[in-house]
């Protein structure tokens, strides 16, 4: 599903995000990408979705080289995927429905279908009966399950997610967590970038560690008490 072949990312301000990284990340796992601040994992996500482009090497997304992607098709590509960002991105003046629906909209999508799978969204992450609400009468948890929601209304093959508890308490973390290792259970290849060391320790997926732009340490698996 991801394949990065000796990927290098150097910014225009001279820094290099990522040096010489290869890791690959099969269909239908839940992995995450852990290293302190600056040590490549946001870079990472961005190459993922076509934000960036790496200045060497090669990133695979879904079998498919995205070098290959000219600017015109990354619209088509991305809807392939989902991504949840720490700070919400929602649009404060909008009620909860149209920032989930949001997708769906410039996709194209008929309005009847949009409203059945915004419904079927919110319902999806604990949220059905708030779709009047604004964003900020919400909770900081309730918040990040709105943007989950966005990002799995277009029905993504690929959930990736930058920092999604880095706002959150330790037992809200534990809750988005879960909910991600749920969109998991059904095949969704979900892929989570965090320094929360201590929820990763919790959770018993795959990680792969980056330290400088590198990777630093080799998958591995903790034991979980997400199910308990």
């Amino acid at each position: 599903m991801i394949r990065f072949d000796q990927v290098h990312k150097r910014y225009a301000n001279g820094r290099e995000a990522l040096a010489g990284v290869s890791f690959t990340i099969a269909d239908g796992e839940m992995t995450f990408l852990t290293g302190h601040s600056g040590a490549g994992k946001s870079s990472i996500l961005k190459l993922i979705a076509l934000i960036e482009r790496p200045t060497r090497g090669q990133v695979f997304v879904g079998n498919q080289n995205t070098a290959a992607i000219k600017p015109r098709g990354i619209p088509q590509f991305r809807r392939q995927l989902g991504v949840v960002f720490q700070d919400h991105k929602l649009l404060h003046d909008r009620p909860i429905a149209d920032n989930v629906a949001l997708p769906l909209i410039i996709a194209g999508v008929p309005k009847r279908e949009i409203d059945k799978r915004v419904r079927a969204a919110l319902d999806q992450v604990g949220l059905l009966g708030k779709e009047k609400n604004r964003p900020l009468e919400l909770s900081a948890g309730e918040q990040q399950r709105v943007g989950i929601a966005r990002s799995i209304v277009g029905k993504p093959k690929l959930l990736i997610a930058d920092e999604p508890t880095g706002n959150l308490d330790p037992d809200l973390a534990l809750e988005i967590i879960q909910l991600f290792k749920r969109f998991n259970d059904v095949g969704v290849t979900v892929v989570i970038a965090t320094h929360d060391v201590q929820l990763i320790d919790r959770c018993g997926a795959r990680r792969i560690g980056f330290r400088e732009g590198r990777v630093a340490a080799p998958a591995g698996t903790a034991a979980s008490d997400l199910g308990a």
